[in-house]
């Protein structure tokens, strides 16, 4: 199934699924999708988008982009037990086992492993797994958001008291067409990532910058992009589009603030 068919079934199955409801489970098996050529315009506008290198290495986040088409098939599945539309990226634990190249053919692997409350509603744990001839090559875990009411007393992440912020590096001014720029290089186009009208149904007042594309963005900047071995990455809030951030960082940690406000926390490794 094509990428544009799984955003149209989830579009259209989303109004059926309601989260949080008692004994949800999650979809047995894993999707798969045979290594093939990589795309090298894609590459280009992503590498472009989110400031990395024109050349060499594959951006550590790549594989997940790769993914993305399987990522949707799982998520609207008849037997999802989450709506598609609206879902909000939380987080993302990445490990990069070796150096990959844009020649690598790689075999990629989605599958649902958790299905957690959160003080904001419910939250699935999706992997993903890139090998090489069998050989396990780079891995990703991510928790996506499907906002609900809910009495659930779970902490939020990293919980406790604020930490010193990082020393600024740099302020990055945000255009407000950046999601759709960002979602035709990866082929995430949730309509909460827009337009003002389509964040606005559920919820936001303006458009939201992708939580990829940020965590993107601020691993371009590391010294030697393709030495990253592992990411964490949590998305504190949202990033509305158009507005301008500051990225910091200690050489290890980053973080991006807009203002006061802390949108997105990280380590590398």
């Amino acid at each position: 199934m094509s990428l544009t068919l799984s955003l149209a079934r989830g579009a259209v199955t989303s109004p059926f699924k309601r989260a949080g409801r008692p004994g949800a489970t999650l979809p047995a098996g894993r999707l798969g999708l045979p290594a093939a050529p990589l795309a090298p315009g894609r590459l280009a506008a992503y590498r472009t988008i989110c400031g990395f290198p024109a050349t060499g290495p594959l951006p550590v986040t790549y594989p997940h982009v790769l993914a993305f088409p399987l990522s949707m098939r799982l998520m609207t599945r008849r037997d999802f037990p989450l709506p598609v539309t609206g879902l909000v990226h939380t987080w993302i634990d990445i490990a990069a086992h070796r150096t990959l190249q844009p020649e690598d053919p790689l075999e990629l692997t989605v599958y649902a492993a958790e299905l957690n409350p959160h003080r904001r509603g419910t939250e699935v744990t999706v992997v993903t797994e890139a090998r090489i001839a069998g050989e396990l090559v780079w891995e990703s875990r991510s928790g996506y958001l499907s906002r609900h009411a809910t009495r659930t007393e779970a902490a939020a992440p990293g919980a406790g008291a604020p930490s010193a912020p990082l020393p600024a590096v740099a302020e990055w001014r945000l255009p407000g067409n950046l999601g759709r720029r960002y979602g035709a290089a990866s082929g995430d186009r949730n309509p909460i990532h827009l337009y003002p009208l389509t964040a606005r149904l559920f919820g936001f007042p303006r458009a939201i910058a992708h939580g990829m594309w940020t965590v993107a963005r601020c691993l371009a900047e590391a010294p030697d992009p393709a030495a990253l071995r592992t990411v964490r990455a949590d998305f504190r809030a949202p990033v509305l589009l158009p507005g301008t951030v500051t990225y910091a960082t200690d050489g290890t940690a980053f973080e991006l603030r807009g203002g006061e406000r802390l949108h997105l926390t990280g380590t590398t490794g």
